[in-house]
């Protein structure tokens, strides 16, 4: 059941409260789910991935102890399952990816570009996950190339952050890129050039025909060029490329907003409004109108939605190009963004214990008896 909900009169959009934990919702269906949907043939990361998540920061997957020296006081801190899949573990992940990306960045500004596709094409990239690697491709050549063509004699190469998401706000599989591109490039003279002005419509029509001509060489058969004819047609302006008109946006924000998806599951746990153990009711932000929806569907139907969007295992959600590739020959003529010491700084604010203390502003390792430090003394596995 989907409901419409009028903006002004709805205290859950800005309550971020955490009613229900999708940890305990999976606990109490994922077994029978399984033993229920055996035609699914669910792929074995996500198994492994949704079976860490359950276990998180239960004995299963053991603790470490930590003793007061003063009073003697213990206290056992049980593992987390480290999963992208667990909203608690994702978190962490993305602050540490963020700061791996920042870590690359030149001291530029740069550009958000979001690259979509036809709906028509969303079943091929769903039925066999290989295909994600050419709309990386596609989209990598279509901004290289562009940038090639601008002045040919001097074969400018921009730096290139790419950064795969396959769902919308409804958790529907949607798989699109989202890139973060320097504004300016690299040319034969070694000077880095800055350039203000990108044209999304060459993007798109580029996009689609890049991306077209990988799929017909990949699948090879004669009804996806009919699919392909089809698709030129409907989309005769090219593949949407979107992307603000000014750019106002951090270099820092950019990256934020384009990696918080990659490790957390499709949907925020303050987004679930309730759960009555059968249907879970959540709400979404529609993107088309930005009106408010709400949601109920069954639990099976909701794991369905979520686990889709699970990578396998070792693809590569974040990938760089350009002069962002690994050991480019440009790379020591550039300035960083941000200094080595800062990030070392910031990593170290990144430890379980310090994110504890930022979030909740409490210390994690602070004796309840006495207020003195707990030291580390052992882990059981």
């Amino acid at each position: 059941m989907i409901e419409e909900v009028e903006f002004h009169n709805n205290m859950f959009y800005k309550d971020r409260t955490i009613k229900y934990r999708l940890k305990d919702i999976f606990a109490d269906h994922w077994d029978n789910f399984i033993k229920e949907n055996k035609n699914l043939n669910i792929r074995p990361v996500v198994l492994k991935e949704v079976d860490k998540m359950i276990s998180c920061r239960t004995s299963e997957l053991g603790y470490s102890v930590y003793e007061c020296p003063d009073c003697g006081e213990l206290k056992f801190s049980y593992h987390t399952c480290k999963s992208r899949f667990c909203p608690s573990c994702g978190n962490k992940y993305v602050r540490k990816r963020t700061e791996a990306i920042l870590q690359k960045c030149y001291n530029c500004k740069h550009r958000h570009i979001v690259f979509t596709i036809s709906d028509f094409l969303w079943d091929f990239f769903r039925k066999d996950r290989k295909l994600l690697d050419l709309l990386f491709q596609a989209v990598s050549k279509t901004i290289l190339s562009w940038f090639k063509d601008k002045y040919k004699s001097q074969n400018y190469i921009p730096g290139i952050i790419a950064v795969l998401h396959t769902y919308g706000r409804d958790m529907k599989w949607n798989p699109h890129i989202h890139t973060i591109v320097t504004e300016g490039a690299m040319g034969n003279s070694n000077v880095f050039k800055k350039f203000d002005y990108i044209s999304y419509d060459a993007l798109r029509k580029r996009f689609q025909k890049i991306l077209l001509d990988l799929l017909e060489k990949k699948i090879n058969k004669s009804s996806f060029k009919i699919l392909k004819n089809f698709i030129y047609k409907k989309s005769n302006k090219g593949f949407y490329v979107y992307a603000e008109k000014k750019n106002n946006q951090s270099t820092l924000n950019m990256i934020e907003y384009a990696v918080r998806y990659t490790g957390k599951p499709a949907m925020a746990e303050s987004r679930i409004l309730d759960y009555d153990g059968e249907y879970i009711t959540f709400w979404y932000q529609r993107h088309e109108d930005n009106k408010l929806v709400k949601e109920c569907i069954h639990v099976y139907d909701f794991f369905k939605r979520l686990i889709i969007h699970i990578p396998n295992e070792n693809f590569k959600t974040v990938r760089y190009y350009g002069i962002y590739s690994k050991k480019h020959k440009f790379h020591d003529k550039m300035i960083m963004l941000v200094k080595s010491q800062i990030h070392k700084l910031r990593n170290s604010l990144n430890s379980w214990r310090m994110m504890i203390i930022k979030d909740f502003d409490i210390d994690p390792l602070t004796c309840p008896k006495c207020g003195n430090l707990m030291l580390w003394q052992y882990r059981v596995c």
